[in-house]
């Protein structure tokens, strides 16, 4: 199983975090999703068929892209 956690901006409330958390969610493959409104973090957890590919092009599809996050 893979993961991955990245920041996206464009989270602004309840509705956004309920939208990535349902689209990413419905992806074949995607097995967890964890969306925090304040800090505008996401984790996901996923399995073949998904890919970070396919989640970060659905993530920009419903106008919520990804950023990594900078390590310092």
């Amino acid at each position: 199983m893979e993961s991955k956690t990245v920041l996206i901006p464009a989270i602004s409330c309840g509705h956004c975090v309920h939208t990535v958390k349902h689209e990413i969610g419905e992806l074949t493959g995607v097995k967890k999703v964890e969306v925090d409104q304040e800090t505008k973090k996401a984790s996901f957890e996923w399995e073949p068929p998904a890919t970070w590919e396919q989640i970060a092009s659905t993530l920009k599809e419903i106008e919520y892209p990804a950023q990594e996050l900078i390590s310092l």
